[in-house]
């Protein structure tokens, strides 16, 4: 049977090959070799009866077959006959030379064919070949292709053969006349040649080791007269390609004199062809194959050929190399492998050829010429070792490039020059000086683009040079004493400043290396080498690079290491100093980034340092040279701010270190008159430089300055010598203001105790000095800003000076008033609205020192002084959202300034009087419409009131008398618009509480628990909503209404009446707020005001809605509802819907008091429930069903109750009435679903919305939703609202299709979080069962079923009632009720699972009924009640089970084939169940519905359903052990847990695989169950189905065979492989190839 078996498998796949998917094509291919695998000859005879039987068959799909051939072939050539594979070589033989014209994929497969029966067979294969290879006939030209493959894939087998091959072949040369034709031959002499040169080179392994290279020589010299004289010349580009690409090869089995001779031909023919292709990769192979040959036999023609070789390949090196071409690349890499082999044999004539190429200003030519002159520097060494001084010489031109190639292509010779001793030659430095200037480059220069041309991206010139200076200095032994002690010289040039970091680094290794070598000898020698720099230069240039230590890759870091290198040649004395220092700071830098790091703390440190290092040397000669040094490398800075700002204060730290007086006034001139003052950071930095000059040399440096002063600088007729001569009037006050820096860097710098002595006569005097001049004896002044500001910041340094001295109190500042009116008029010069420089701030501080010095100023002085200063900042227009630059810091600064000037002025009146001033200034801006200012003003205020508290001294009880004034002004700011204001108004209230128990005579650290609140309330303001923020205000009024002294609640009152006018609403409001608060808390004070108070609010209500003005209102109501409810309720209820605001507020007032709420609620609900919830009318005659349209007094019933008990006093009367309130509104929600408006309402209702007329909604259904929320709010039931709100559940109360869903939701939160309450609602909606209205019956039936999830019901014995109420309702005509009631049910098991045994019996009688329910056209029911005996059998007594189980599992069989994803996952899930319940205990009826549902739940896994996938894992994993197979039970559990990812296809077999090994005998039953399936209407099922019969097949033993119609099987496939979707084609092909195990 076997082989007709195997052939009738394969004729099906073959037939089925010509399919239209690619992937099933694949598939058809594989399941071929899968049966060659089994049975490789009857399989290769089948393609093979297959291809000779269809000669019509396409060839794209013959080529498949001979694939799959070639694929059997080549994995069992060893267990083939000789017979299959003669028929093989005659069909392959065939289907190569059928086609005479190309048909290159069809035909390559059938040589692949012969190549792979050549491995082995390779007599048969060249018999076959040879019989196609006559001599005389020029043959096809894919059997010279085998012919070629199977010389390279057979060496040792071919290579014998090719005498006669190359005999026969030479004269077919001549016959070739087409191009393809001579392609091929040209390709076969190149495979031949390749093939003989590995003979060759490997004898001593071959069969017979007596051929050698003039076996060959004859045959080869013929071919190739022809190919070169004759093939060469073709117009032809493939051919002269293929051409060649066989000479070269070739040319090494030439004969050496015929190798001689025609070299002169050769290398011309191929140097033509660089002229006639664009990619030459293939001629350039084989050019450097053909000068590697010539060179092997010593040949002399090579000489004269060379210079046109040369010119040849040069102009290949310089062609741009693509990074994105790979035959580019491969070019440059042959044509640089041909200079290597001329290098070595011709050295100088290359050299010469080479080095004047480098003077070209061509950028290509000069690159190229770079490149082979870097690859023969290393690959031909010992040549180039005596032209070394040419080379170098040859590189001066080059260097001089500015193209980033070239520089690239230099830096690259340099890197190889140094590897090969080159730059320890005469011309070396050069080199070395070019890598450093490349080092230096900018970083952002290998983005520029010069010349239209792209730069280098990847290792751009600079990273290339830094790799290299320090790959060279640390990995080239031979490098060290060349690059030491060079490299220190362009430490100090400016233009290397961005090499500084690789230089460093290389430095410091050398340095490291040469003090392993020699420890205590000087690294630097200066014998005589006047280039190198000094100690005080390198150690200047280093330590002021350092102040910027991470630019130029971190170069602080670098210049510091080599600082602590060179220790010892800087100063002896300082290595064990430095070895400290230097650590630390280096270990500051790692603990830092360039954000993070605080370049003034920095700088401080470095300074710091030289200090230290200053103080250890202390050596004046010493010092004095460093400081000389220091001023010298002052100009090389120019264009370098922060680091000449550095050094002009390292300037000044040597030179206070420095004992010699003339040398510190000497350089202090030079500074002077060396200065660039048009640079601020200059100014700056040399004013620095002068204060900390001053610490030790004061009288010294004020002598300079003034010396300076007075020189004839200010003069406008000024002689030749002076130095000023050119500068212009601006220029001038750049002087000036830099003179006046100077004088306040010393007031700030030095020491205290002098200052004041020369506070005014020396340094103020000549400030000022300085900036007026005198015109014709009138004094005036400058009005350049800049040197105002210089004013301004010296003025506020001399005076923090003065002031932070310990004898500031007794000193007389006789120039204060002067200096106070100057900072004014500079502050009243500054636009109101805009804040552009720190003149203000600067001023404003000097001011604030001014002022706590005497004497004291004139009353109106100061007042001007505050209103200057509060104008000039407030009215500053803030910047826009989201924009915090510069400016906004400027302006958070001059708020502070103005801070400590408001305190200072306080400090000096520390009573409620100073107090109540500074507030009136202040009063203006707080009340400022501008919210800007309001919060400005407040901020400043709180800062005051805080200040005056905590310096607050009562030695008498007095009274704070304007106490009531300014809580009132502050107090309605908790509600401003603006957060931060409401911030700084509780800061103020909070202060202004403590103050007054402050003159109450408490003591300072008293801490009050009551005012102590209000710290706890600032949170709350920061809430936008209004409810949050109006409650913390009337916190507050409830906290000042307990401290405010009797006397002060009339002006407190007063005071917020007029907020009421307030232009911000909300404190308007919040005045409001805390007018009824202290009404409410201190109104018995009030007595004789009240009719007053309420008079105000009551006329209010009629002027305005205002919501202060309505709670007069409010109180109204309830004194009347008091008296008369029902007629205030019936008259509400008369309200036209929907209520306005008004009306909802009036409602809430009535639930003021207890007592009269339950009245109104009680009214309401009998309102509610005994009219009809609606009524139905049809909107169209011809309308299908009838519309259901509300009635108005329940709607209105419902809407007042809401408003009623959204008031917070309603919750007693709600937890009184909360049963029948609940039970109502759920039974009126069941009514409304779906239930309209009337007609009127409904326009009513759309004017409403877009007028806001109404507060909410008044669609009927959301209204009694959240009254019913309404009801569990005030009853206490937060938790309920809160449990169904996170589960959408009142979303769904409203919802037809999510009623059932939100109900049930309602009920498992009451279960939870209510259950007390259950009782008398369950009574209450007990009654509901015999409800008209089918709507209420479901309701209240889904209620009380999803109440048995829960084990309250049994806690509180309501279990039974609950259990026999829901079986009375099982016959209710509604199949919803039924449906319900078999939920309830179920949810025993999970509420009370203690109790399913007690009813067992009652419960799975029910259940069996649902299944069998008739009643029920979509099975519904039956749907729930599988849902409920999956819950309930894991509980029940096993007893009653067995009665069920097989009736169970036949009953819901029928459902895991259904359409609906419900039914399948439902019914599959209890299949689990029913398995789970009868574990240990399972009777052979019911094992055979478990073996019977195996494959429908294997196969389901691939259901298109996640639900159902996942009840097919559970169920399957509950099916194992009830099998008796551990194995099978083990792959269940190990596969099919829930959640993990399933590999369907590993899982499948390993389930097959145990299945077939421990049941053999359901081999038959197993796949007749899934060829039904090979028809459903699920695609994934469909292809799953074959696929499980496949590896069914896979592993059962062969005698099974007979348990499987075969003719069925492999017929269902068939038709399966013409199914529509790809993947089930796919599936089924793969199947038919595992069907061979039964062959």
């Amino acid at each position: 049977m076997s082989e007709p078996y195997v052939k009738k498998l394969s004729t099906i796949l073959l037939d089925s090959v010509t399919d239209k998917d690619p992937l099933v094509q694949e598939q058809v291919c594989s399941a071929l070799c899968a049966l060659g695998e089994s049975q490789p000859e009857e399989t290769l005879s089948a393609c093979e009866e297959h291809l000779r039987q269809h000669e019509k068959l396409a060839h794209p799909y013959r080529t498949m077959i001979l694939r799959a051939m070639e694929t059997i072939v080549s994995n069992h050539i060893s267990e083939l006959d000789k017979d299959t594979v003669r028929a093989i070589i005659l069909l392959a033989s065939s289907e190569m030379t059928k086609a005479k014209d190309l048909v290159s994929d069809w035909q390559q497969a059938a040589s692949s064919v012969l190549v792979a029966v050549g491995k082995r067979f390779v007599g048969m294969v060249m018999e076959e070949m040879l019989g196609k290879f006559q001599p005389g006939v020029l043959p096809h030209c894919f059997v010279v292709q085998t012919l070629a493959n199977l010389s390279v894939f057979n060496v040792f087998g071919m290579v014998p053969f090719l005498t006669s091959v190359l005999s026969t072949m030479l004269p077919m040369l001549g016959m070739a006349k087409h191009d393809s034709m001579r392609v091929v031959f040209c390709c076969a002499l190149q495979r031949f040649s390749e093939s003989t040169l590995e003979y060759l080179a490997n004898l001593d392994q071959a069969p017979d080791p007596t051929v050698r290279k003039d076996t060959f020589a004859s045959d080869i010299s013929s071919a190739y007269d022809t190919l070169f004289h004759h093939w060469l010349q073709s117009r032809e580009a493939k051919l002269r390609l293929a051409v060649v690409e066989a000479l070269g090869p070739m040319s090494h089995l030439l004969p050496s004199e015929k190798l001689e001779e025609q070299l002169p031909k050769l290398l011309p023919g191929v140097l033509a062809l660089y002229k006639k292709h664009a990619e030459t990769s293939h001629v350039s192979k084989s050019l450097g194959q053909i000068l590697e040959a010539a060179v092997s036999v010593g040949s002399r023609t090579l000489e004269v050929q060379l210079d046109s070789l040369l010119a040849a390949l040069h102009a290949q090196i310089c062609v741009p190399v693509e990074t994105t071409s790979p035959l580019v690349t491969s070019n440059q890499k042959e044509v640089l492998r041909c200079f290597t082999v001329l290098a070595c044999c011709s050295p100088e004539r290359l050299l010469a050829f080479l080095l004047p190429k480098l003077d070209t200003s061509n950028e290509r030519t000069r690159v190229g010429t770079l490149q082979v002159l870097r690859h023969i520097i290393n690959s031909a060494a010992a040549q180039m070792e005596v032209k070394k001084p040419f080379i170098l010489s040859s590189m001066r031109l080059p260097l001089l490039d500015p193209n980033s190639k070239v520089k690239r292509a230099v830096v690259q010779v340099i890197s190889a020059m140094a590897h090969h001793g080159y730059l320890e030659q005469p011309g070396g430095e050069a080199m070395l000086e070019y890598i450093v200037q490349q080092c230096a480059l900018p970083p952002e220069a290998q983005h520029q683009k010069p010349s239209g041309e792209e730069e280098p991206q990847a290792d751009s010139v600079r990273d290339i040079s830094v790799s290299t200076l320090y790959l060279v200095s640390t990995t080239v032994d031979r490098m060290s004493d060349v690059l030491w002690p060079h490299l220190l010289e362009f430490l100090t040039p400016v233009r290397f400043t961005g090499a500084l970091t690789p230089l460093c680094r290389s430095l410091v290794h050398l340095a490291q290396k040469r003090q392993e070598a020699a420890a205590d000898a000087p690294l630097i020698q200066y014998d005589g080498n006047v280039t190198l720099p000094s100690p005080y230069a390198i150690a200047t240039r280093l330590l002021t690079v350092s102040s910027s230590p991470y630019l130029g890759g971190s170069r602080g870091a670098a210049s510091l290491c080599l600082l602590n290198v060179l220790h010892r040649d800087i100063h002896p004395l300082l290595g064990q100093r430095w070895a400290t220092t230097i650590a630390l700071l280096l270990e500051y830098l790692e603990e830092h980034t360039e954000k993070t790091l605080s370049q003034k703390e920095w700088e401080e440190k470095l300074l710091v340092f030289l200090r230290d290092s200053l103080a250890v040397v202390s050596d004046n000669t010493w010092i004095c040279q460093l400081s000389l040094e220091m001023c010298k490398q002052l100009p090389c800075y120019n264009g370098m701010p922060q680091e000449k700002n550095f050094l002009y204060k390292c300037v000044g730290t040597t030179l206070g270190a420095a004992s010699s007086k003339d040398v510190v006034r000497k350089l202090l001139q030079e500074l002077l008159e060396t200065a660039r003052y048009q640079e601020e950071a200059e100014r700056e930095g040399l004013a620095c430089c002068f204060g900390i000059c001053a610490i030790s040399h004061l009288d010294d440096t004020l002598a300079q300055l003034e010396d300076f002063v007075r020189s004839d600088v200010f003069r406008k007729s000024i002689g030749i010598f002076n130095i000023f001569k050119d500068r212009s009037d601006n220029d001038i006050d750049k002087v000036k203001g830099t003179l006046i820096l100077c004088y306040g860097h010393v007031a700030a710098q030095a020491p205290r105790e002098l200052v004041l002595a020369r506070a005014e006569t020396d340094i103020l005097r000549n400030m000022f000095q300085c900036f007026s001049t005198k015109v014709l004896g009138i004094k005036v002044e400058t009005k350049d800003p800049g040197l105002q500001l210089c004013l301004v910041q010296s003025v506020c340094m001399v005076c923090q000076a003065i002031c932070s001295s310990a004898q500031a109190g007794s000193f007389h500042f006789a120039r204060k008033a002067e200096l106070v009116a100057q900072m004014m008029d500079f502050i009243k010069a500054e636009p109101t609205d805009s804040l552009r420089t720190p003149i203000r701030k600067k001023a404003m501080l000097a001011c604030s020192h001014l002022s706590s010095l005497e004497p004291e100023l004139e009353e109106q002085v100061q007042s001007d002084m505050i209103h200057s200063c509060l104008h000039s900042v407030m009215a500053v227009l803030p910047e826009p959202e989201g924009e915090d630059g510069p400016q906004e810091f400027l302006y958070l600064d001059t708020m502070h300034a103005l801070e400590d000037l408001l305190r200072s002025i306080l400090r000096r009146n520390m009573t409620p009087q100073g107090l109540q001033l500074m507030v009136e200034h202040l009063s203006p801006w707080i009340k400022s419409p501008r919210g800007y200012e309001r919060v400005r003003a407040l901020g400043l205020s709180a800062c005051l009131l805080q200040f005056f508290l905590e310096h607050l001294h009562v030695s008498a009880l007095v009274p704070f008398h304007n106490l009531g004034l300014l809580v009132g002004l502050f107090s309605p700011r908790c509600a401003d618009l603006w957060p931060a204001t409401r911030q700084e108004a509780v800061s103020c209230v909070y202060s202004l509480l403590y103050l007054q128990l402050g003159y109450e005579g408490f003591s300072r650290d008293y801490r009050d628990d009551v005012a102590e609140r209000l710290l706890t309330l600032k949170d709350g303001l920061v809430h936008p909503d209004p409810a949050i923020l109006f409650h913390t205000c009337h916190s507050i009024a409830q906290i000042i209404a307990k401290r405010l002294p009797p006397d002060q609640l009339i002006n407190l009152l007063l005071t917020l009446f007029e907020s009421l006018g307030d232009p911000d609403k909300n404190c308007s409001r919040a005045a409001t707020v805390m007018i009824n608060c202290l009404l409410k808390e201190r109104g018995s004070m009030l007595l004789e005001k009240v009719p007053e108070i309420m008079s105000v609010l009551r006329s209010k209500l009629q002027e305005t809605r205002e919501e202060h003005v309505l709670q007069s209102a409010q109180h109204s109501v309830y004194v009347l509802a008091s008296q008369h409810c029902v007629a205030v309720v019936t008259s509400l209820l008369g309200s036209p819907l929907p209520f306005d605001s008004h009306t909802c507020s009036l409602w809430r007032a009535l639930a003021v008091e207890p007592g009269l709420s339950a009245q109104v609620l009680g009214l309401l609900l009998e309102r509610m429930s005994r009219d009809v919830p609606f009524k139905e009318s049809r909107a169209f005659l011809l309308s299908s069903s009838p519309d259901r349209v509300a009635t108005l007094l329940p709607l209105a019933a419902t809407c007042a109750l809401h408003e009623v008990m959204s008031a917070p006093a309603s919750g007693p009367a709600v937890t009184e009435l909360y049963p029948q309130l609940f039970a109502g509104l759920l039974l009126r929600v069941s009514c409304t679903v779906g239930v309209q408006l009337p007609r009127n309402l409904q326009a009513k209702e759309r004017r409403a919305g877009s007028s806001a007329l109404a507060s909410r909604t008044l669609d009927p259904c959301s209204t009694a939703v959240d009254a019913l929320r309404a009801v569990l709010l005030r009853g206490g039931s937060e938790d309920v609202v809160q449990r169904v709100e996170l589960e959408g559940g009142w979303e769904l109360l409203s919802t037809s299709a999510g009623h059932e869903d939100g109900v049930a939701r309602l009920a498992s939160a009451m279960a939870k979080f209510a259950g007390p309450r259950l009782p008398l609602v369950m009574k209450a909606l007990l009654g509901a069962h015999s409800s008209v209205y089918e709507a209420q019956r479901v309701t209240s039936t889904a209620f009380l079923a999803e109440l048995l999830t829960s084990n309250v019901v049994n806690d509180l014995m309501l279990l039974e009632s609950l259990l026999d109420n829901l079986a009375a309702r099982q016959k209710d005509p509604c199949a919803g009720v039924r449906r319900l009631v078999l939920r309830g049910l179920a949810n025993l098991a999970s509420g009370s699972p203690d109790k399913v045994r007690a009813h067992g019996p009652q419960l799975l009688t029910a259940m069996i009924s649902g299944l069998d329910d008739g009643d029920d056209p979509h099975s519904l029911v039956a749907l729930e009640a599988m849902a409920g005996l999956a819950k309930l059998l894991g509980l029940a007594e096993p007893e009653d089970l067995r009665a069920v189980l097989l009736h169970t599992a036949i009953r819901i069989r029928p459902f895991f084939d259904s359409e609906k994803m419900e039914f399948r996952s439902v019914s599959i899930r209890l299949f689990g169940h029913l398995n789970k319940a009868c574990h240990g205990a399972c009777d052979d009826v019911f094992l055979e519905q478990v073996v019977g549902g195996l494959v429908p739940l294997l196969l389901h896994l691939r259901d298109p359903q996640a639900s159902v996938a996942a009840a097919c894992r559970f169920a399957l994993r509950m099916c194992g052990p009830n099998l008796e197979c551990e194995e099978l039970a083990a792959v269940f559990q190990k596969h099919l847990q829930d959640g993990r990812g399933l590999h369907f296809g590993e899982f499948l077999n390993a389930a097959c695989k145990h299945l077939m090994c421990y049941f053999p005998d359901l081999l038959g039953r197993l796949v007749s169950t899934s060829l039904f399936y090979f028809k459903s209407s699920w695609e994934d099922v469909r292809a799953a189905a074959p696929m499980l019969t496949g590896f069914l097949v896979l592993h059962v033993e062969p005698q099974q065979q007979a348990q499987v119609d075969l003719e069925q099987l492999i017929a269902a496939l068939q038709l399966l492989l013409k199914d529509p979707a790809p993947k089930v084609r796919v599936k089924a092909a793969e199947t038919l190839g595992r069907l061979v195990k039964f062959a």
